[in-house]
């Protein structure tokens, strides 16, 4: 079955860091697990129209959380940090977050 961009992209990531790197034109997202940087780049192209430069990833592990005796854990997932290019527009999304 062909993935969409949407499957490849799961959620924006808003924290405090995220907000600070936008300006630097560096947007964080959610991605799915099995995916590659050329795939996270075509995505990202394809929802916003913007231009991409690079796009570092990392595995980020799932914490241990427990409630009483009970311990689980976190599904563990993937983060993409994209980089723009200086010529390309803003993503309008994060522009209101700011």
């Amino acid at each position: 079955m062909e993935r969409t961009a949407y499957d490849i992209i799961k959620r924006p990531i808003i924290t405090e860091k995220s907000m600070d790197q936008a300006a630097q034109r560096k947007y964080t997202f959610e991605v799915a697990k099995d995916v590659n940087k050329i795939q996270i780049k075509e995505a990202v192209e394809a929802i916003f129209g913007v231009k991409v430069q690079k796009v570092n990833t990392m595995n980020v592990l799932g914490k241990f959380k427990r409630q009483g005796v009970h311990i689980g854990k976190r599904a563990d997932w993937k983060k993409a940090i994209v980089t723009l290019t200086e010529d390309s527009k803003t993503i309008e999304f994060f522009d209101g977050m700011n």
